[in-house]
């Protein structure tokens, strides 16, 4: 890829960030004022209880519903009670919960959030009201917490990246471009994810045609994102969707425009049995899947490790499972139990239901 086109990528993701956090560092900082003082007068004795609470920025995300099953199901198996909070992706109804939580006085506060920024002021509170936080996935962009745990979203990004490269290359199509259908690039995730895909790309050769940025994280966005891409860009060879919740969206899109033999789509994260189906038929060529259920099961053991006055690392980055027709096969049973969140003693169609 030349440099100028990948300029242009990074300038406009650059100006899709100054504009959102415009208007949403003026809610946010609305609603901090509001709940500061509140917050500043709890005084939580954690010791004596065994609660814990998880604020999760869309419990409607299927990724988000996993890992608060691998949350809930570790939390039961530790002792421990456990009460989840859903934002549904309104940092103003999150900063509510966290407020909410903290008058439960609770042992600790497991995050999820909405975005990296409104992170730094659910930590700001959350030391003013003495309760450790871990905080799964997102990041933050400042502030205190007990752990981070992450994927290597950029590596993952990148390793698919390279998949998708090697079949354009193989097919003939090196001189075709590439779309991308990216989530917040406000968050930590989503810039690493969005700068792991870019150098692969780079490194190939390969142009970037446009990219657009979810916001209502539905099925009708994603088919309208990727049908106006194939419609307004007559040399686009693949589409990557940087979450998974949307495939059938995409799926319908390019079938819609006739392009099921022109356009390739690739893929992050994994959402049920159905789409595993679709990469071993290569329907979908390959995605990087993260771990939810891992993730929240290792989230409540540092949790309780910290609360036992153990000593834990302050960030835990757990590898992503890049997956294509060609090794799905020999990953089932790990996609199953960690992706999935599924027992894998199961009937798969009695599985596929959290």
């Amino acid at each position: 890829m030349k440099n100028k086109p990948y300029h242009l990528l990074i300038f406009s993701i650059f100006i899709i960030l100054l504009l959102v956090s415009c208007s949403e560092n003026k809610s946010n900082k609305r609603a901090e004022n509001k709940f500061d003082d509140i917050s500043s007068k709890f005084n939580n004795n954690n010791n004596d209880n065994k609660k814990i609470i998880y604020i999760v920025s869309d419990m409607r995300i299927r990724f988000w519903a996993i890992m608060a099953k691998g949350i809930a199901d570790n939390s039961k198996l530790l002792g421990y009670e456990l009460e989840v909070y859903d934002a549904q992706n309104s940092a103003k109804k999150e900063l509510e919960l966290t407020i909410k939580a903290f008058k439960e006085n609770i042992a600790g506060l497991i995050i999820s959030p909405t975005n990296s920024s409104a992170s730094a002021t659910i930590l700001k509170l959350a030391k003013r009201a003495g309760v450790p936080v871990v905080i799964s996935d997102i990041g933050a962009d400042k502030g205190e917490y007990v752990s981070y745990i992450s994927s290597n979203n950029r590596e993952g990004a990148y390793k698919i990246g390279k998949i998708l490269s090697k079949r354009l290359l193989n097919l003939g199509w090196q001189d075709g471009t590439v779309g991308i259908v990216a989530i917040s690039q406000k968050r930590l995730n989503g810039q690493e994810r969005t700068a792991g895909f870019m150098k692969a790309m780079e490194e190939s050769n390969i142009k970037s045609a446009d990219i657009k940025q979810l916001v209502t994280s539905k099925d009708i966005e994603t088919y309208t994102f990727v049908k106006d891409m194939i419609q307004d860009h007559s040399n686009l060879r693949a589409i990557w969707l940087q979450t998974s919740g949307m495939y059938k969206g995409a799926i319908e899109a390019i079938k819609d425009t006739k392009k099921t033999k022109d356009v390739l789509l690739i893929a992050f994260d994994a959402e049920n049995l159905e789409f595993l189906d679709a990469i071993s038929k290569d329907v979908i060529i390959g995605s990087g899947m993260q771990q939810p259920y891992l993730m929240g099961q290792e989230a409540v053991n540092i949790m309780v490790s910290h609360l036992e006055g153990k000593k834990v690392s302050k960030n835990i980055q757990l590898p992503i499972l890049v997956i294509s027709a060609e090794n799905i096969s020999n990953n089932l049973d790990l996609i199953k139990k960690t992706v999935l969140g599924i027992s894998i003693s199961k009937d798969d169609e009695n599985n596929d239901k959290l």
